[in-house]
């Protein structure tokens, strides 16, 4: 997916604005501890992919699946609340998954551990 430069700029101010729904102005316990950490949006503006973790309890499966399908619920209310913030003609449709990117960089950190610690046991 290439991203133009307002492309990049739309995602950018959809992923603010997205932060502060959250924080300020939804009611929805089961999005309280959810973290957006990208947004990516094509050049026709047509769709959002926002990516996203959790503060706590981001080692639990149905805790995460549980955050996704919320905001999926509240994509449409989101999408209604972005509408004015954005000033966009079309606002982009919200699809939201959850962003293991971290928990694949733990595990490369462990196989290099695994790795260090097996070269000094054999030395």
């Amino acid at each position: 997916m290439t991203e133009g430069r307002r492309a990049k700029r739309v995602g950018d101010l959809i992923r603010a604005n997205l932060v502060e729904l959250l924080n300020r102005e939804i009611d929805d316990p089961g999005l309280a501890a959810i973290v957006i950490t990208d947004v990516q949006v094509p050049d026709d503006l047509a769709t959002a992919w926002v990516q996203v973790r959790l503060m706590v309890g981001d080692d639990d499966a149905r805790a995460r699946l549980r955050a996704v399908r919320a905001l999926k619920r509240s994509a449409s209310r989101l999408r209604r609340r972005l509408a004015p913030r954005l000033e966009l003609r079309r606002v982009p449709e919200l699809r939201f998954s959850y962003d293991d990117g971290h928990d694949k960089t733990r595990r490369v950190e462990a196989i290099l551990e695994e790795i260090e610690l097996e070269r000094k046991s054999e030395e």
